[in-house]
C-alpha cells in the first residue's frame, strides 16, 4: 500500500514534475551546458515557443541545445521521466532490490525495456569510472581482505585463507574507493594477481 501512496507523488504521475525534480537535483545552481560545461546566466537561454520541446536550453558559448537528460543514463531514451523515477525509487526503496520483471509489471513497461532500464541505473549507481584513481599530490590507500564461509559447522570447512575469495580496495580519503576480486594480494611484496 505504501507503493501506492508513494507513486501519487506529483514526479511520478507528470513529466514537467519529473524534469523539473531532475532539474534540481543535478542543476541546484541553476542550469549549465551539459556540452562545454557553461554557467553564466547570460550565455544560456530556455528556448521558448511552440517548436521547442519542454525544458530546452540554447548555449550561446557552444552553440548547442541540450536538456537536462544530456549526459545521464536518461540521454536519447524514449522511456517518459516519470516511469525512469518509478523505477530508480523501487530500486533504491526495496530491501533486497528489485528485479527487472518486478520494474516490468508494477511501472507497465515490456521486460526488455524494464531490463535496460535496470542496467542503465544499476552502472549509474556504481560510480566506477575507467579512470585512475589519486591525482597529483593525493594518496591512495590499499587494502586486502578475504571472503568466504567462516563457519567451522559448514561442509568443507578449511582453516586460513587459501580456499576463500581475495577482495583488494582502494581508497581516496574522502573520495572514490574500487573494490575487485583477485586470485591473490600479498602486502609483503605488494603484488596483486587477477
Amino acid at each position: 500500500m505504501a507503493k501506492i501512496a508513494t507513486f501519487q507523488n506529483p514526479i511520478f504521475q507528470d513529466e514537467t514534475k519529473a524534469r523539473e525534480a531532475l532539474e534540481a537535483v543535478l542543476w541546484p545552481d541553476g542550469p549549465f551546458c551539459r556540452h562545454c560545461g557553461s554557467s553564466h546566466p547570460d550565455q544560456i537561454a530556455k528556448m521558448q515557443g511552440k517548436s521547442a520541446r519542454p525544458g530546452l536550453y540554447y548555449c550561446n558559448d557552444c552553440k548547442r541545445e541540450f536538456t537536462v537528460t544530456v549526459g545521464t543514463v536518461f540521454e536519447r531514451s524514449k522511456v517518459p521521466l516519470t516511469k525512469w523515477w518509478m523505477a530508480a525509487y523501487m530500486l533504491n526503496s526495496g530491501k533486497n532490490g528489485v528485479s527487472a520483471h518486478e520494474i516490468h509489471r508494477t511501472i507497465g513497461v515490456t521486460y526488455k525495456t524494464a531490463w535496460f532500464m535496470m542496467h542503465r541505473l544499476r552502472e549509474a549507481m556504481s560510480g566506477m569510472s575507467g579512470g585512475a584513481m589519486g591525482g597529483s599530490g593525493q594518496s591512495v590507500q590499499a587494502d586486502e581482505t578475504y571472503y568466504g564461509n567462516t563457519s567451522k559447522r559448514a561442509k568443507g570447512y578449511k582453516k586460513g585463507h587459501s580456499h576463500k575469495a581475495g577482495i583488494v580496495a582502494l581508497v581516496e580519503p574522502k573520495g572514490r574507493v574500487k573494490a575487485f576480486h583477485v586470485k591473490s594480494a600479498t602486502a609483503s611484496s605488494a603484488s596483486v594477481k587477477s
